[in-house]
């Protein structure tokens, strides 16, 4: 018995990096999973095989998340396929450096757009049958940068501390109501965001990280099956960070 068997999965940005991994990691604990990604079904085959490959269900949805109708024609073909969510993982994000006193406005919107619009568009359009049912789990992936910012990626660090208030402001509406809201506050993770760094910013940042290395996606997705479980259920609104050390609290 897994600990998610029969349950039903939405990942967003599912495609790639730690989307993939904790869409992977569901599926080996039973779930079926909604791959929900921009990039197009041949980018998301890697995913997909593997889920299918543990015996689940895969839904690919090609979808914008900061689109609005984009998002709910994806949780259409979600609830068409499967009857419900009971998970939601709003994972899909965009990363641009940029110093705020040089910051295209465009870059501002799109940064925001993806990463903090995308993350309510997906949680209105999907909450309402969770609470219907009177229980579900939504999982927001913000990002250590939310709690402690950086240097050229003010939209970034702003929009994912928005992530962050977004989730304790949720978690208080609804989880007397069966919904339990969390999120996950990553550091530096080896994804693909993380190899467009340059070799200058990877070593700087090493030498930050307490724990002098950085982090594994396969070591961010127990925490996520954690929240998504029984295991889960206890935790309202929090912040988990798996980040080597960046941040202290």
């Amino acid at each position: 018995m897994g600990k998610l068997d029969g349950r039903i999965a939405v990942v967003t940005g599912a495609a790639s990096g730690i989307g993939k991994g904790i869409a992977i990691a569901f599926a080996r604990e039973g779930a079926d999973i909604v791959v929900a990604d921009r990039a197009s079904e041949d980018a998301a085959a890697e995913v997909l095989t593997a889920v299918q490959a543990l015996g689940r269900g895969a839904l690919f949805v090609q979808t914008d998340v900061s689109d609005e109708s984009s998002v709910r024609a994806m949780a259409a073909a979600a609830i068409a396929r499967y009857g419900r969510v009971d998970i939601l993982v709003n994972n899909a994000g965009i990363f641009t450096e940029s110093l705020i006193e040089d910051m295209p406005i465009e870059d501002w919107d799109r940064v925001v757009n993806v990463n903090l619009r995308g993350t309510f568009l997906c949680t209105r359009v999907l909450i309402g049958q969770m609470l219907e049912r009177g229980e579900g789990r939504i999982i927001n992936i913000a990002s250590q940068l939310g709690q402690i910012g950086g240097g050229a990626v003010g939209h970034y660090s702003a929009s994912k501390a928005g992530v962050i208030g977004f989730t304790k402001s949720l978690a208080r509406e609804v989880s007397r109501r069966g919904v339990l809201v969390n999120a996950i506050a990553p550091g530096p993770i080896e994804t693909p965001l993380l190899d467009s760094e340059t070799e200058e910013w990877r070593s700087a940042k090493l030498a930050e990280l307490p724990i002098g290395r950085f982090g594994t996606v396969d070591e961010v997705t127990p925490t996520a099956v954690m929240l998504a479980s029984a295991d889960g259920s206890y935790y309202v609104g929090q912040t988990l960070g798996p980040n080597g050390g960046d941040v202290m609290l």
